[in-house]
């Protein structure tokens, strides 16, 4: 393979007007077209142009330095070495997603505004442009949020999937011999494959500024309603990516629950051998399939004097406290571990240190849980501080399980108690809507206890 690197030859893409006009400021490019003397109707219709020169500019950017580098220097690479029979089971989809479906919408773009800005400035163009605010709605309309939206989602599994393939030496070859090319210009491959989200973000803030310093009220409508567009893609993609996040935590989360026996949990009863196949019959395993992770994290569970660490679970539906058990580190790609929330960064990290997760006593049905604070005053005299009192109920409203959990502080205390509240109030909103049906997977036993 590093023979084949050694004769690696990259394709220029800079050849174009794109990277003429990159770094040019509008000045410089009426002077090149010999538009320097063409004044416009007033100070507010220049600094506009400067709007739509800034919006085509950035884009250009984006194109040239991040798109096409992220596809000639890495994509193609990749492609010509699996055709040489190197690398060949690296999926290149799981990497790059749909980046040149990107790179089309982004190229097409650009041509786009750039005849509608020469036409701006009466500078011959083939044809009749659009005018801006008809090309704006047309281009993120039918062609920009969409690939952004579709290559955005493949962002969390591209760094996972890159980080699983660092323990490979060829791969890390491949990586090293990339961005040390000189058209990556020192970036890694991580700050090159997040530019599309932080383009994305920053579209609304540039169409706003046109919308600012147009002199147009229908013009301003036109682009504020496209910016507003922009704005419900992006919140549309981060309900989106919460939901494949969450996906993805249940899924490595129902890989490291263990359900315990009856006969485990129940030590008095007995149980031979022989009838033991019946009760395994049913199992749990898939309770927590597509259900959503509200909060999640390690307490200290208060038993005869002692302090057993555990860590709970709270789903939309029921809490699991459960015995955490460590086992040996496994690779979960760690690139967005700043951008997870504190409790969802916990669960990361407890899977990586291979910890498995054994359910204490049975899943607590939320309309079956009683929360009872310990105050300050009883939590001192029993020496167990920040400590709070969980109350399994059956239907009868009799107690069947009590839990006393200690939070390392108070302010934790309350995040915890906070969230189980409510949690609580949302199911029985939900129910009081629509009550759940026995024959449904949404069902809890537990709660008809």
């Amino acid at each position: 393979m590093e023979k084949h690197l050694s004769n690696m030859q990259v394709q220029d893409w800079r050849e174009t007007d794109f990277q003429r006009y990159k770094d040019c400021p509008l000045e410089i490019f009426l002077k090149i077209h010999g538009c320097e003397d063409r004044g416009v109707d007033s100070t507010k219709d220049y600094r506009r142009e400067e709007a739509v020169w800034e919006l085509f500019t950035s884009e250009c950017v984006y194109f040239l330095d991040q798109l096409m580098v992220l596809k000639e220097v890495f994509l193609n690479t990749l492609i010509s070495l699996q055709m040489s029979d190197c690398l060949q089971d690296i999926d290149p989809w799981r990497l790059f997603a749909n980046l040149n479906e990107l790179c089309l919408v982004s190229f097409d773009f650009l041509t786009s505004l750039l005849r509608v800005i020469k036409q701006s400035w009466a500078i011959p163009v083939a044809g009749t442009p659009l005018p801006l605010p008809s090309l704006l709605s047309k281009g993120f309309r039918e062609s920009i949020c969409h690939c952004q939206q579709k290559y955005c989602l493949n962002y969390s599994t591209a760094t996972f999937y890159i980080e699983s393939l660092k323990q490979r030496d060829d791969f890390v070859a491949y990586m090293k011999w990339c961005e040390s090319h000189p058209e990556c210009r020192r970036l890694q491959l991580r700050d090159l494959l997040v530019a599309p989200m932080q383009r994305l973000t920053r579209y609304p803030l540039l169409l706003r500024n046109i919308c600012k310093r147009s002199s147009s009220e229908q013009e301003q409508q036109a682009v504020e309603t496209v910016a507003e567009m922009v704005d419900r893609s992006i919140q549309d993609l981060e309900g989106k990516v919460k939901w494949l996040e969450n996906y993805q935590n249940i899924r490595q989360l129902k890989e490291c629950l263990i359900w315990p026996q009856v006969w485990e949990q129940n030590k008095r009863g007995f149980i031979p051998e022989n009838l033991k196949h019946l009760l395994k019959a049913v199992s749990l395993d898939n309770l927590v399939t597509q259900r959503s992770l509200l909060y999640e994290g390690k307490l200290s569970l208060v038993e005869n004097s002692k302090l057993r660490e555990v860590c709970l679970f709270l789903f939309e539906e029921f809490l699991l406290i459960t015995k955490v058990k460590r086992g040996k580190k496994r690779t979960l790609g760690s690139e967005q571990s700043g951008m997870r929330p504190p409790h969802v960064q916990e669960l990361h990290t407890l899977l990586q240190e291979g910890c498995t997760f054994t359910v204490l006593d049975q899943p607590i049905s939320l309309d079956r849980l009683q929360l009872r604070n310990v105050d300050q005053l009883n939590a001192a005299a029993s020496g167990i501080p920040n400590s709070f009192v969980i109350m399994h109920q059956n239907r009868y409203q009799q107690v069947i399980a009590v839990f006393i959990l200690q939070a390392p502080s108070e302010a934790i205390k309350k995040s915890w108690m906070s969230a189980i509240e409510r949690a609580i109030v949302a199911l029985q909103a939900q129910d009081s809507q629509k009550p759940r049906v026995k024959s449904t997977k949404f069902w809890l036993e537990s709660s008809q206890i």
